[in-house]
């Protein structure tokens, strides 16, 4: 058996509760020659709880597995878990409780040993723990790594509901080309400058990533160079982006969630696309990639999904798939059976789909919660629409956004005005251009009541404004007769919306709830809030503050 080594990769601060917090590494870098990752060598973590010295914690230190089917990744679910997931009648130690709303520091390493199993992923883990010393043994070479390296940090999350909250949004990182990657990298330092020294005393409690946190294939699908189509090549992606200085910085100092959007796989990609026998093996290594890399540390809220449910001081948030169920019709013309989230199960309480979920989740949290805000984090852009789509099926059906999945569309926004769901939020990436929209329905009192919005924070990297993106292209009022965009709900009902607040430059953005507002604010790569300059020298600031329905 090895010493302690520094993870290969992370840690990630990922899923956290009020009372646990899951915790991601990866157990060596592939690219060292000292690593011994052979067929006779299995990979094991070690984490252990810092006390206030800042020195590891005997009594807190547990194992946990790192999967070689997941490129020898592992979590830890710090509140919830022993050593390997394993009581403390099974082996696994005392259960390490944590409280709410309390900053925690936790140091991680990795351990290799002889295995007579051959990796065998089926072995017990209590068999596996009796061939092990107490981990406490370790806590002296765990204290030797590199902060940098082995340290994350985190603040559990409110057990009651919080009159605030503060969290960051972004999307797409290009991976940048020779001399770009750096740059590539430059946007998360102030994003962690805003966790760490919480301006204007709010504090950044996670940070959602929406979607293109790689680019594997760095051009488009059409394009040959630069396209990964192996797992090492899918691999390299996650470890180049993952692994960059500001990047590796931000991810072990503050809760993240994320989602994939068709980067992680492929330029635009739909699960038509499977039918091909290449494409589907394309499919099967990226979502083995994605499963490792960024799944796992995530919640598993529908099992085996890759959409989930989370919520921060009482703050609903839903996650939503949109690549690995959408379909297009087999008419290239035709809307008719797109489907974004699934087509709509026939049995949907047996059987649900998505959509199902969705819907059944926003009538619930009503139910639950009144008018407080709920978000539903989607990928791809609700509003506002590209301008060349309206009124031209064709161009519709080429958008990779949400006007291309009428019905999808249009079963939500039915949801919302049948059952009076108040003050859903869409938060958005992926067009590389950022922008907020606020959504209106008319057409029956009630439907006049309602307010819903839609943020759009794209993109942390993208060197190409003048490939797409521009402010232009979109539709800023649907009323207006030139761009007039008004959706059909229902016989009665229509939506129509207003955006603003468009730029094209590096951004993330920050979104506070207070009472019956909410802030949005984009920041640049520099750090300050970003600007929108106009004609004749003037210009104003990038920030909305949107008039929520009363709701506390």
């Amino acid at each position: 058996m090895s010493s302690v080594r520094a993870p290969g990769l992370g840690p990630i601060v990922g899923h956290t509760t009020a009372t646990s917090c899951r915790l991601w590494i990866r157990g060596a870098d592939p690219g060292d020659a000292k690593s011994n990752l052979d067929e006779n060598s299995r990979t094991i973590g070690v984490i252990s709880v810092l006390k206030p010295d800042g020195k590891p914690d005997p009594k807190q230190t547990y194992y946990f597995r790192l999967h070689r089917q997941y490129d020898r990744t592992g979590t830890f679910n710090l509140g919830a878990d022993g050593s390997f997931g394993l009581s403390k009648e099974e082996g696994g130690g005392d259960r390490f409780p944590l409280s709410p709303d309390t900053t925690y520091r936790v140091r991680m390493g990795t351990l290799l040993m002889d295995d007579p199993f051959e990796n065998d992923e089926t072995v017990d883990s209590k068999v596996l723990l009796k061939r092990l010393p107490p981990p406490s043994v370790w806590v002296d070479d765990l204290a030797k790594l590199q902060d940098e390296l082995s340290v994350a940090s985190f603040r559990t999350f409110p057990d009651t509901t919080s009159p605030t909250l503060t969290f960051l949004l972004g999307s797409c990182r290009y991976p940048g080309l020779l001399w770009k990657r750096k740059e590539s990298d430059t946007i998360f330092r102030p994003m962690l400058d805003r966790v760490i020294q919480k301006p204007d005393g709010k504090e950044p409690r996670f940070i959602l990533m929406v979607g293109d946190q790689i680019y594997a294939d760095m051009f488009n699908r059409l394009v040959p160079i630069g396209l990964a189509d192996t797992f090492e090549e899918f691999q390299e992606r996650y470890h180049s982006a993952f692994g960059s200085r500001n990047m590796r910085t931000l991810l072990r100092s503050v809760p993240h969630y994320m989602i994939l959007d068709d980067h992680e796989i492929e330029d635009n990609w739909s699960q038509d696309r499977i039918r091909e026998r290449q494409k589907r093996q394309l499919f099967n290594i990226a979502i083995g990639a994605y499963l490792s890399y960024q799944w796992s540390h995530g919640p598993r809220t529908y099992g085996l999904h890759l959409y989930y449910a989370f919520e921060c001081g009482g703050y609903p948030f839903f996650v939503l798939d949109c690549r690995t169920e959408r379909f297009r019709d087999d008419d290239p013309e035709s809307l008719e059976d797109n489907h974004m989230l699934g087509r709509p199960s026939p049995q949907p309480a047996l059987y649900p789909s998505q959509i199902d979920v969705l819907s059944q989740w926003l009538v619930e949290q009503q139910e639950k919660r009144g008018d407080a805000p709920k978000f539903v984090v989607s990928p791809s852009v609700f509003v506002p629409n590209e301008v060349r789509t309206v009124g031209s099926e064709k161009w519709k059906n080429a958008s990779d956004s949400w006007e291309a999945f009428p019905q999808t569309r249009r079963l939500i926004l039915k949801t919302i005005v049948a059952k009076n769901i108040q003050n859903v939020v869409f938060l958005s990436g992926d067009i590389h251009c950022s922008c907020v929209a606020e959504l209106r329905f008319s057409g029956t009192p009630a439907a006049k009541k309602l307010r819903a919005f839609a943020l759009t924070s794209s993109a942390f990297y993208w060197p190409f404004p003048f490939a797409d993106g521009a402010p232009s292209n979109y539709v800023h009022d649907s009323t207006k007769r030139e761009t007039r965009d008004t959706f059909k709900v229902t016989d009665k009902v229509v939506m129509d919306y207003t955006a603003y607040n468009f730029t094209q430059e590096d951004n993330f953005c920050q979104v506070d709830v207070a009472g019956n507002e909410l802030l949005v604010q984009a920041f640049g790569k520099d750090g300050k809030r970003l600007r929108q300059a106009g004609l004749g020298g003037a210009s104003r600031d990038l920030a909305a503050t949107l008039a929520l329905a009363p709701w506390a």
